[in-house]
């Protein structure tokens, strides 16, 4: 059975939520730093595009969707602030490290902490959240929480090129216990250090009681192991993997996007690198936090009317947008910038639109005990699709479809497209599914959206 007690004042609530926005955030932009330093690690490292490529993708991205895994175990079962602040503590000091690395070998290492260190946020964050919220908020909270996505995307950048231009133009330093290095280096520690200020900051939450958590007869929460774990996975299976492959399209849009998208403005159009960082960044800052704001609002008004599948139809919502806008913006033809710039303002509102409500939707259907476990389930498939697929396609698409980089444009919105079909055809097809387990959960509300 579950129970509920009482809550914390919603306004602690909040601020809990912009606390862990403000770690996603942080880890934005720690993930994307190297991206911005591209140059002067070719020249000083000596590597090659490919080993560029393993630095962002692999060794990033397989040991932080990998090791989500074992820390939504530990959000399960152990203190989530905590593990939240380890989380930071260990990927900003592998930031930092960064700086002294010497070898392809040993950069690639500290960028596997990066990924091993991040990968403890959002299963503890999820759960955290969840414990502080009713249902009937969880949605718009998430929803600001999932803010750090585009505000760490956006700062980078907006700001993270004129930041790296002014760095990479001072003379050598000496920093105590790594020696003289390079000006880029500075910008790994810069970006880094802070990261102890933040892991401080989230020690001011509070670990909440655990809510609707399966309870043994006594009344006290029950320790479930990993087979009862993956009873109660079975049991949602549908909603679970309609909603994880469902947001690997979304996520496909997403890196498709933030992959190419630069490259288009510069190729097609000549734009410099700063000035398609500044309309990119704004854009992306501006249009990201309120479409994932609105998206989880939605999601919570048609839950409060009755509607058990809110989730999904906001993210049916979400993905026609994303399809009709993105693909006003590349394939029409001898469209301007300012055209492309100006269908991305309605095309990137939509595609942040149901991030929020998308991760609420699974917090919503498991109990406490399968959350954190849940969110690495659903971040490893949505991440392994989106980090894959999403940079691959226009690529392959220009090099073997079109045979001219220049084409990237179609091959962006046919990525999109692709990716938002995905979407629409997943969530739709788990509408009943998804009442039937939200039932599972909230069974008070029985014939409640029938």
């Amino acid at each position: 059975m579950t129970v509920d007690e009482k809550r914390p004042p919603l306004g602690y609530a909040w601020y809990v939520v912009v606390v862990l926005m403000i770690c996603y955030t942080l880890s934005f932009i720690d993930r994307q730093i190297l991206a911005l330093l591209v140059g002067p690690i070719k020249s000083e490292l000596q590597i090659s595009d490919t080993a560029i490529g393993l630095l962002q993708g692999l060794a990033f991205a397989l040991f932080y969707t990998l090791c989500g895994l074992p820390m939504g175990h530990i959000a399960d079962r152990h203190n989530r602030r905590n593990l939240v602040a380890v989380g930071i503590l260990l990927w900003s000091a592998m930031t930092a490290l960064c700086a002294g690395a010497r070898s392809f070998t040993s950069l690639f290492l500290a960028r596997m902490g990066v990924g091993v260190g991040e990968a403890a946020l959002s299963p503890g964050a999820f759960s955290l959240i969840s414990d502080y919220f009713p249902k009937e908020r969880l949605s718009a909270a998430l929803s600001v929480y999932s803010m750090g996505v585009f505000i760490g995307s956006g700062l980078a950048l907006m700001v993270g090129g004129s930041v790296v231009q002014a760095v990479t133009q001072l003379p050598p330093m000496e920093i105590p216990l790594i020696g003289v290095i390079a000006p880029w280096r500075f910008t790994f520690l810069a970006v880094g250090l802070p990261g102890i200020a933040v892991a401080l900051l989230v020690f001011t939450i509070r670990e909440p009681l655990r809510r609707n958590a399966l309870r043994r007869q006594d009344g006290q929460s029950a320790q479930l192991s990993t087979s009862e774990v993956i009873e109660q996975l079975r049991l949602r299976w549908q909603s679970v993997a309609g909603v994880a492959l469902g947001m690997g399209g979304q996520s496909m849009c997403t890196y498709a996007f933030t992959a190419w998208g630069p490259a288009f403005f510069q190729r097609v159009h000549g734009w410099t690198p700063a000035q398609t960082g500044r309309n990119l960044g704004l854009v992306i800052l501006m249009t990201g936090c309120a479409g994932m704001y609105l998206g989880g609002s939605l999601s919570d008004r048609w839950l409060r009317q009755g509607q058990r599948e809110a989730p999904l139809r906001v993210g049916v919502l979400a993905s026609i947008g994303v399809a009709v806008f993105f693909g006003l913006a590349f394939l029409t033809p001898g469209a301007g910038p300012y055209w492309t710039l100006g269908m991305l303002v309605p095309g990137l509102f939509f595609l942040a639109f149901p991030i929020g409500s998308a991760y609420a939707s699974l917090q919503l259907i498991v109990p406490n005990q399968v959350r954190g476990q849940v969110t690495a389930l659903l971040l490893v498939v949505f991440n392994l699709i989106g980090l894959t697929l999403g940079p691959l396609l226009p690529g392959v698409l220009n090099d073997y479809v079109f045979h001219d980089g220049r084409m990237v444009g179609p091959s962006i919105g046919i990525t999109v497209i692709t990716g938002s079909l995905l979407v629409i055809v997943l969530f739709r097809a788990i509408y009943a599914p998804y009442r039937r387990h939200h039932a599972l959960m909230h069974p008070l509300e029985e014939g409640a959206g029938a």
